[in-house]
């Protein structure tokens, strides 16, 4: 179900959409409809090189969702989402998509963030080298931009255009209250994580001494043993690891009822980043996390 109407809180919600306004399958009422039965929060209305018609959007949402107008920017060099009015947000779409324009060829300086995770996670699915190449380029560009003091936010979105797609997979975003602002500022400023679907949930935090720090927080901890907790639920007999800099650091298998708690420690953390990824067993991604830095 939903999140509360009211206060802070994490919000679900699918950020790259397309209706029949330009080469999706179903009309905005329809996937408002599609949102709400899977318990999304919010869902932005992305048709091609069409800003949003806010009359035919606006007119289906309601207090349990919320309605973003946005837009996909498609180039010959890459495509683009634009989420919001002004300012808005400005993510890199499907980077490594498998398709003439599909490669992202522009600066990412210029963006707030990156669709590391686009469609479905599976091998029998055209997305899947796709998702993996933006996934391991995304990591890199975090080790990289640790000393800028700044990092590429990581979103997940359907990318749907037609029926059963909507939500598959989705971004979490922690916002101080349930409304349009309040979401867009939580992607920018990297308050969020990506799930496959609704059923996969997760809770991830570090901690130094009495501080402690949540996805896409700051923890002061440079030199110090740093605590990292994870309670992972939905991923019947998956797999948990924990990523930094320096790779994978740690790795644990998910119970056949999918849910656990998963500890790792680290000693005399030097600036750095701490992320998780949760995986199925057959490998496709379950969930990942914008990174904890240590600063």
């Amino acid at each position: 179900m939903p999140s509360e109407l009211s206060g802070p809180g994490w919000f679900r919600g699918d950020c790259h959409v397309h209706s029949a306004f330009s080469d999706g399958e179903l009309t905005p009422a329809q996937l408002v409809d599609a949102a709400r039965a899977i318990g999304l929060d919010f869902i932005a209305a992305t048709d091609h090189n069409l800003a949003a018609d806010s009359a035919a959007w606006l007119d289906n949402r309601s207090d349990d969702l919320i309605v973003i107008l946005g837009e996909e920017v498609t180039t010959a060099d890459g495509h683009w989402l634009v989420l919001g009015g002004d300012p808005a947000v400005r993510v890199v779409a499907h980077p490594h998509a498998p398709f003439a324009t599909g490669t992202f060829r522009r600066d990412y300086s210029d963006f707030d963030a990156i669709e590391v995770w686009n469609g479905l996670w599976t091998s029998e699915r055209r997305w899947n080298a796709d998702n993996e190449a933006a996934l391991a380029e995304w990591a890199r560009g975090l080790a990289a931009s640790l000393g800028d003091g700044s990092w590429p936010v990581a979103t997940g979105n359907s990318d749907a255009h037609g029926e059963g797609q909507i939500g598959s997979p989705h971004t979490v975003v922690r916002a101080c209250d349930r409304s349009a602002d309040a979401i867009l500022r939580g992607i920018r400023s990297g308050r969020c994580w990506i799930a496959s679907d609704a059923a996969v949930d997760l809770t991830f935090v570090a901690s130094a001494g009495d501080r402690s720090a949540g996805i896409g927080q700051p923890l002061r901890a440079i030199g110090e043993t740093v605590s990292m907790c994870a309670e992972v639920r939905g991923v019947p007999s998956g797999h948990v690891t924990i990523h930094t800099d320096r790779g994978v650091v740690h790795t644990a298998d998910l119970p056949p009822d999918g849910a656990a708690t998963v500890e790792w420690r680290g000693e005399h953390i030097r600036p750095a980043f701490v992320r998780l990824e949760v995986r199925r067993p057959d490998g496709q991604m379950a969930a990942l996390t914008n990174p904890i830095v240590v600063v």
